[in-house]
């Protein structure tokens, strides 16, 4: 069962705690201190100014640092917000809503403070899941399984997932004004999530701080970095154990990147792990500061394969071999997003339902 979530107000006497009591200073070294804690989200282990930007934004929402930090995710460079803390702002804001959940749909109602006459009603059943392409029923029950056969969370929760559907399209409907941009949750953005709809793993932006008169190696069209897909768990992104994306952030230039990255590929790596050392490779390469490279050693941004672009050309070329003339129609039906916004586990996966192969390990 979900705990409802409440607005906390900075308290100078105490209370919860706020990046709006400290200096920047040590707002820094709070989050790169809160960041190596094994307790955090997976989104923002190790990534200390992406626990900044989630504190600075929660903190214009009126949230303390516990909150956001469980509650507020960003997915694809978009900020997200959890189910319940959407149902939560829109109480806080005076909003009446009611939820009627049940085995195969759930129904959230929303009476407006100053419209409390009508209501906003949502249902979402398991019918619209299949047709979202969330799951598949069989046997009666909800079937949605990874590529690699495991059960995904529309199998294993199906009524959390119907709740967080319903709560999340009902507030943007009816109260939107309470979102503040966060207009979905991590689930709708492609997040693998467990049953309280918070996710296991995520896209994340990575960030980074840039002192007084230092230039920036990352301020390139390259500095967002692409995380691992839903269905890839942490523990494979580095193989034999090894953390490439870590050696490749600290390695001194891009002819080291290369070297790393080839490294990983050598060992078996996944295609969205590759991607994300080559994004480190791309901004180095291209830092103002770094020293030119002799041609032997030049690293360019060629050299590194773009895993995203790399799969939607082999899924368009599989739709044209197959005479599928509504790729891009059928694609935003199944998963929710055009195709230019796909990351390359669902432009694999479409591929391979399309090959017939969907499912193999």
């Amino acid at each position: 069962m979900s705990t409802e979530l409440v607005k906390a107000h900075p308290n100078p006497a105490g209370g919860a705690l706020s990046l709006g009591s400290m200096s920047p200073r040590d707002a820094w070294l709070f989050c790169e201190s809160l960041a190596d804690t094994p307790l955090l989200p997976d989104a923002y282990r190790r990534q200390p100014s992406s626990v900044l930007w989630a504190l600075e934004y929660g903190r214009a929402l009126g949230l303390d640092v516990v909150t956001t930090i469980t509650t507020i995710h960003v997915i694809k460079g978009k900020p997200t917000q959890s189910a319940d803390l959407m149902l939560s702002r829109a109480r806080s804001a005076g909003h009446r809503v009611r939820i009627t959940p049940s085995s195969t749909s759930c129904v959230v109602s929303i009476w407006r403070n100053d419209d409390p006459e009508f209501e906003n009603r949502i249902e979402w059943t398991l019918d619209d899941a299949v047709t979202a392409g969330l799951c598949e029923i069989r046997n009666n029950r909800p079937y949605s399984r990874s590529s690699k056969g495991e059960p995904q969370s529309w199998e294993k929760y199906p009524r959390a997932m119907l709740r967080s559907r319903a709560i999340a399209e009902c507030v943007r409907g009816a109260c939107p004004e309470v979102l503040h941009g966060a207009i979905y949750t991590p689930e709708e953005l492609g997040a693998r999530v467990d049953s309280e709809g918070l996710p296991m793993d995520a896209e994340v932006q990575q960030l980074r701080v840039v002192r007084q008169g230092e230039p920036d190696p990352w301020a390139t069209p390259a500095a967002t970095v692409q995380a691992a897909v839903a269905d890839v768990p942490a523990e494979s992104l580095t193989p034999g154990g090894r953390d490439y994306l870590h050696e490749a952030i600290k390695a001194a230039d891009a002819a080291t990147v290369r070297l790393i990255w080839k490294d990983a590929q050598a060992e078996g790596a996944r295609p969205e792990y590759l991607a994300q050392i080559a994004e480190v490779g791309k901004a180095k390469a291209t830092a103002p500061a770094a020293p030119a490279p002799t041609p032997a050693d030049a690293v360019t941004d060629a050299e590194f394969a773009d895993p995203v672009a790399e799969a939607e050309q082999q899924l368009r070329a599989t739709a044209a071999r197959v005479g599928l003339d509504t790729l891009d129609a059928d694609f935003e039906q199944s998963y929710g997003l055009p195709i230019a916004e796909a990351g390359v586990q669902q432009l694999t996966e479409m591929t391979q339902l399309l090959n017939g192969t969907a499912g193999a390990a």
